[in-house]
This record gives C-alpha cells, sequence and structure tokens, in this order.
C-alpha cells in the first residue's frame, strides 16, 4: 500500500512540476508580449511628435547650410544627435538609386538627368525612418522617366 501511495505522490509531483513549468513559460511569453506592445506604444507615441518636428528640424539645417552659421551647425547636430537616441535614422538616397515606392515619394518626373525610368535624380526632402524600418516620412525624389 504504501508503495502504491508513493507513485501516486510522484505522478503529482511531476503533474504539478509540469503545470509550474507551463505557468512560468506563460508568464514568460506574456511579459515578452507586453514589452513588446509597450515598446510599440512609445513608438507610435514618438511619432506624431517626430513628425510635427521634422519640418522645423528641415528648415533649421538649411538655414545652416546657407548662412554657415556656427551656432546653427552645434543646434543641428544636437538635434540630430537626438533624433539618434531616439532609434530614428535617415534614409539614404543618392542619385542613380532605383525608385522604392516603400521609401520614396514622388514628388516631380523628369525626361533629363537620368539613364533608365525610375532612377532617382535627387533628393528634395530627406526622409526619415525608425531602426526597425518604419517609415517616418518618405523621402521625397526627383525620378527620371523618358515619358515625361
Amino acid at each position: 500500500m504504501k508503495n502504491k501511495s508513493k507513485v501516486v505522490k510522484k505522478e503529482e509531483l511531476d503533474s504539478l512540476r509540469n503545470q509550474l513549468a507551463r505557468a512560468l513559460a506563460d508568464y514568460d511569453n506574456l511579459r515578452k508580449r507586453v514589452e513588446k506592445e509597450r515598446e510599440t506604444l512609445v513608438m507610435i507615441a514618438s511619432l506624431n511628435l517626430i513628425e510635427n518636428l521634422l519640418p522645423t528640424f528641415d528648415m533649421l539645417k538649411d538655414a545652416e547650410e546657407h548662412s554657415k552659421d556656427h551656432g546653427l551647425d552645434l543646434i543641428v547636430k544636437e538635434f540630430s544627435g537626438a533624433l539618434e537616441k531616439a532609434g530614428i535614422v535617415k534614409i539614404n538616397v543618392e542619385s542613380g538609386d532605383k525608385f522604392d515606392e516603400d521609401i520614396h515619394e514622388v514628388v516631380e518626373v523628369a525626361s533629363v538627368g537620368g539613364k533608365k525610368d525610375g532612377d532617382i535624380i535627387e533628393e528634395v526632402l530627406t526622409g526619415w525612418k525608425f531602426e526597425n524600418g518604419l517609415i517616418i516620412r518618405p523621402a521625397k525624389v526627383k525620378v527620371f522617366s523618358k515619358k515625361e
């Protein structure tokens, strides 16, 4: 009778261990999901603020380039550093790159300045994205087309 009791207790103990392991795994999955949702929420909240600040940054950068003012240069560098710390990066665009509708927006089509249809001739306005790839503002570009 004692052996049967020990077997039952061992089975109960194994069952409880399995339940505990599943509960801990479920808790860990929940914790990870909540953390990811929190990060997404912070990114969405940041998105609205960043969208409103980018035009100001563009104006400061343009003013600095035209005036070559050292004070404005410092402000632009600080602003760039703050964007970088927030996980926001510039979308790099080079003349000759192929147009990509996911990260570019056409603002002008020209029949000179390119080799193949869809080649980017120039960047008109800098685009920005989060490091994870979420586009904040597509790069506004001028694109070559033989059929204008």
